[in-house]
C-alpha cells in the first residue's frame, strides 16, 4: 500500500502526512518555501515538482526510504472533527471547484436527490437553510463511512484517524501530531527540529486556504449546526479522532483541545 497522503520536502528535512481540511495548503507551501525561498505558484496540491508527493512516481522511492530509515522528521496536523465536517460541507458540497465546476460532478445533484439537501442555487450564492441541509449532508457522510453508501467516503470527511493510520500500519512513526488550532505554535515546533535551505519566518508566512470564497459564507456559529442527533452522528464517525487528538465532543462550540496528543497511545491504537 505504501504511504499515500504523504509529502516530503526535496531536500528530504521532513516527511508530512496530508489530512485534508487541516491546513494542508498552508503546510506544504512552507515545505515548498523552506526549500526554495519562494511559494509554489498555485495551488500546492497542483504542483507536479518541487515536492516529493506520493502520487508521483519519481517521489515514491525517496519518500520509502526516508520514512523507512525513521531519520526524516515525520509529523501531521488535526482539527477540531466539528469544525472540519463543516468546512468540508461548505467548500465541497455548497461550493463551486477551482474549474468552476462542482465537486465530484454528479455528487451534488445526488445530494439534492436522495437527501434534500439544498446548496444555495447553481452558483451556491443564495440563501438558503444552511443548519437544515448541514444536517441532511451528515446523514450522508455517515451512509458513506459506516456503509459504503451510496458511495464510498470521500478523503474530505473521512475520519483523521483512518488518514494518519496508513502511515504508522506502513512502518512510519510520528514525531509530531499537532493541532490546526493553534497551528504557529505547531510549525514553530516541526521548524525548530529540522534543518531548512531556507529560513521559514512564521509570522510572515500567508494562509493559503484554497477552499475560502469556493463556498457560501456561514451563517450560524459552529455549535447551531449541531443540535443531539447530529453529535451522536459525529461521534459515531468520528469517535477514535475525539479520543486521539483530545478534542471536546461534549460542546461544539470548544473547538481548543481538552488535552495533549501521547503520540504513544496515536501509535498503539492506529498501528493494528
Amino acid at each position: 500500500m505504501g504511504f499515500p497522503g504523504t509529502w516530503m520536502t526535496e531536500s528530504e528535512s521532513m516527511v508530512y502526512r496530508v489530512v485534508p481540511k487541516c491546513a494542508c495548503s498552508t503546510i506544504g507551501q512552507i515545505m515548498f518555501y523552506s526549500d526554495h525561498g519562494e511559494f509554489f505558484d498555485g495551488d500546492i496540491h497542483d504542483a507536479q515538482n518541487g515536492l516529493h508527493k506520493w502520487a508521483l512516481d519519481h517521489s515514491k522511492d525517496p519518500i520509502t526510504t526516508r520514512i523507512q530509515a525513521h531519520d526524516t522528521y515525520a509529523f501531521t496536523c488535526v482539527r477540531n472533527p466539528y469544525t472540519r465536517i463543516l468546512s468540508s460541507f461548505f467548500d465541497k458540497i455548497c461550493g463551486i471547484q477551482r474549474n468552476g465546476k462542482r465537486y465530484r460532478g454528479n455528487l451534488v445533484p445526488l445530494l439534492i436527490q436522495k437527501y434534500g439537501i439544498e446548496v444555495g442555487g447553481d452558483d451556491g450564492k443564495q440563501e438558503f437553510d444552511q443548519i437544515k441541509s448541514f444536517r441532511r449532508f451528515l446523514l450522508f457522510a455517515r451512509d458513506t463511512i459506516r456503509w459504503r453508501r451510496p458511495m464510498d467516503p470521500d478523503i474530505h470527511w473521512s475520519a483523521m484517524s483512518g488518514h494518519i493510520s496508513t502511515f504508522i500500519v506502513n512502518g512510519g512513526r510520528y514525531d509530531n501530531i499537532f493541532w490546526t488550532e493553534s497551528f504557529n505554535d505547531g510549525m514553530a515546533d516541526v521548524l525548530k527540529n529540522v534543518e531548512t535551505r531556507q529560513k521559514v519566518d512564521l509570522k510572515k508566512i500567508p494562509r493559503f486556504n484554497e477552499s475560502e470564497g469556493h463556498g457560501p459564507k456561514r451563517a450560524h456559529p459552529v455549535e447551531d449546526y449541531f443540535d443531539d442527533l447530529s453529535m451522536h452522528l459525529v461521534y459515531e464517525i468520528y469517535k477514535k479522532d475525539f479520543e486521539l487528538f483530545k478534542y471536546d465532543f461534549e460542546n461544539p462550540a470548544n473547538k481548543m483541545p481538552i488535552g495533549e496528543i501521547d503520540l504513544e497511545e496515536v501509535h498503539a491504537k492506529l498501528g493494528d
